[in-house]
């Protein structure tokens, strides 16, 4: 996902001298490399905050380790404000997954979740089911249960699924691969019966006929698929994964601070450019509270913590 930055600049809201944050220069930590969908929303937000406030916000890759070292970096800066985070929902599932030298709830301030990208359960055209009910029936009913592909162990994708199934109360077999690349074909040819994937990358494969979709497993049903319901509407209530790229800071971080960040972070997010282009790939534009993030962030933490205690997923 790459944007051109510059028609999304918003007006500045503020007289540049109104405000006493910023008075120096402000990093902005991607813990991915640069290019992907987290750094150009990073990108996009520095260069209005850096608009708006005439400091500088300059966006730092910093990889490694899965991303834990670009995230413990901000998690031992100090909390005044100059020093930010832009991630994704990897930030949870990894600490859920294996110990980590930092706590996603403890030790980072939420400012806003910037975007929400819900997936799609799909299957093999051949496997003689339509919804979520027959899947699970059929699963119940097969030797072995259903197998299902992932882009590897601990993925958010395979932990989507192992969801799905310890929430129907269902044993489905997990056939990891390296990558999307290699686990959409496996699909396709029918050597594993399902699995979740990206609106980004499934539904050129689902309109090809390749792959048929069943079930989207966000809150509400997508527009990209208006007519697939989501999981929830399917027969397992309460069922909700979305991969998510949020802005967090320090713990601790002034209220003040946080709550001028999240105003204009928000306000980057509000234009015709970003919504054109959030809607081609799928995700959907969120820019909520940080009370609100905060409050999603603890509940995926709990969820993901309790499902490998469940299932004895190791990474």
């Amino acid at each position: 996902m790459v944007f051109c930055a510059g028609p999304v600049i918003a007006q500045a809201a503020t007289p540049l001298s109104a405000s006493p944050y910023p008075q120096r220069p402000v990093r902005i930590v991607v813990n991915v490399t640069a290019g992907g969908g987290v750094d150009s929303l990073a990108r996009i937000a520095a260069q209005h905050y850096t608009q708006v406030w005439g400091q500088s916000f300059v966006v730092d890759n910093r990889v490694g380790a899965g991303g834990s070292i670009g995230v413990e970096l901000v998690t031992k800066a100090a909390p005044d404000g100059y020093t930010l985070l832009v991630t994704s929902s990897s930030v949870v599932t990894n600490a859920a997954l294996r110990p980590q030298n930092y706590d996603p709830v403890r030790d980072l301030q939420p400012i806003s979740r910037l975007t929400s990208n819900p997936y799609i359960v799909i299957l093999t055209p051949s496997v003689p089911v339509a919804n979520i009910k027959e899947l699970i029936a059929l699963a119940k009913t097969k030797q072995g249960g259903v197998s299902f592909a992932s882009a590897g162990v601990g993925s958010i994708v395979h932990m989507g699924a192992e969801l799905l199934s310890v929430m129907a109360g269902t044993p489905m077999t997990h056939i990891p691969y390296k990558g999307v690349a290699d686990a959409y074909p496996a699909v396709a040819a029918g050597q594993a019966d399902w699995m979740i994937g990206s609106p980004l990358s499934a539904l050129p494969l689902i309109r090809a006929g390749r792959l048929k979709a069943i079930a989207v497993t966000g809150g509400v049903r997508a527009k990209t698929l208006p007519d697939v319901p989501t999981v929830a509407e399917s027969g397992i209530p309460g069922y909700q994964v979305v991969a998510w790229f949020g802005m967090l800071a320090p713990a601790r971080t002034p209220p003040a601070i946080v709550a001028m960040l999240n105003a204009e972070a928000r306000r980057s997010l509000r234009t015709p450019e970003v919504a054109r282009r959030m809607e081609i790939e799928g995700t959907d534009v969120v820019g909520n509270s940080p009370q609100e993030f905060a409050d999603e962030v603890k509940a995926e933490y709990v969820k993901w913590l309790d499902l490998v205690k469940k299932t004895g997923m190791k990474f």
